[in-house]
């Protein structure tokens, strides 16, 4: 009598994806950027969030995932992420360490709230960032279809030290010659900087520089008007608590994927 065969095991169909990291960049001892493949299925809008991890350190643990922003936009081949370095963080502690050919696992489906479809339609975008949260920006900026919706597009990012500020100014001045948006973002893309522990010539944190009229002056606009201006906002609990707040009091109501409004939020994800 022939044993009957094992049963074939299952296959999770949600089951994450094992991707290839293609580059990495420190750009301060607390900052870093990294590229991984994009499975030809996974699909995501700009703005959205996915789940990233690494494998567990010995067989049997669990993967530790968490999630991340994608940096890079929705037509791009490969994705990009910009992390904190956490030295006791379960992940990033770890995740800080990657090099070209690791891997790094991927789930399956990207959420989020901070996207053009959860906005009504408005005349301007701003984009309220502080430290890794300009990474979803960093994708909405580059996506055509912001600066045919908005005639102006405002990214705002807040640091504490100008090195923390490198990622964000080298994106802007690459997309002068970006092929896709390159000639779009020509007087519609305003980039404004501010440092809250240093020196310079914009200081103090947005809610301080919203509240002064400060950002008004600097970009020549009115104040945040329901009518015409459209926010989303990405940072510490904190500054997305204080923001969403004085962002309120000007009359703009918070939207979601199912209720478009006038406004949107979103927290950054470490650890």
């Amino acid at each position: 009598m022939t044993a009957a065969p094992a049963p074939a095991k299952k296959v999770n169909p949600n089951a994450p994806t094992l991707e290839t990291v293609l580059e990495v960049e420190h750009f301060t001892d607390r900052l870093f950027g990294f590229s991984i493949t994009r499975p030809p299925a996974f699909r995501f809008r700009s703005g959205e969030f996915v789940m990233i991890g690494l494998p567990g350190e010995n067989e049997g643990d669990r993967p530790i995932m968490r999630a991340y922003s994608i940096a890079s936009p929705s037509w791009d081949e490969k994705l990009e992420f910009y992390s904190i370095k956490v030295p006791d963080g379960p992940l990033t502690s770890r995740l800080q360490k990657i090099k070209p050919g690791d891997k790094i696992l991927l789930s399956k489906k990207s959420v989020g709230t901070l996207v053009l479809d959860a906005l009504t339609p408005g005349k301007r975008l701003y984009m309220f960032s502080t430290g890794t949260g300009i990474a979803p920006f960093a994708s909405v900026m580059r996506d055509p279809e912001t600066y045919d919706r908005y005639e102006k597009v405002i990214l705002t990012h807040t640091c504490r030290q100008e090195a923390e500020l490198s990622y964000g100014l080298r994106l802007t001045k690459s997309l002068r010659e970006d092929p896709l948006v390159g000639e779009m973002v020509e007087g519609k893309l305003a980039h404004i900087c501010s440092l809250t522990r240093e020196e310079y010539p914009l200081k103090g944190r947005i809610t301080t520089l919203i509240q002064s009229g400060k950002l008004f002056e600097e970009l020549g606009v009115p104040e945040l008007n329901p009518e015409t201006d459209r926010v989303m906002i990405c940072g510490s609990m904190d500054m997305i608590n204080d923001t969403k707040a004085l962002v309120e009091s000007y009359g703009l109501v918070e939207g979601s994927n199912s209720k478009p409004a006038d406004f949107v939020v979103e927290k950054s994800f470490v650890g």
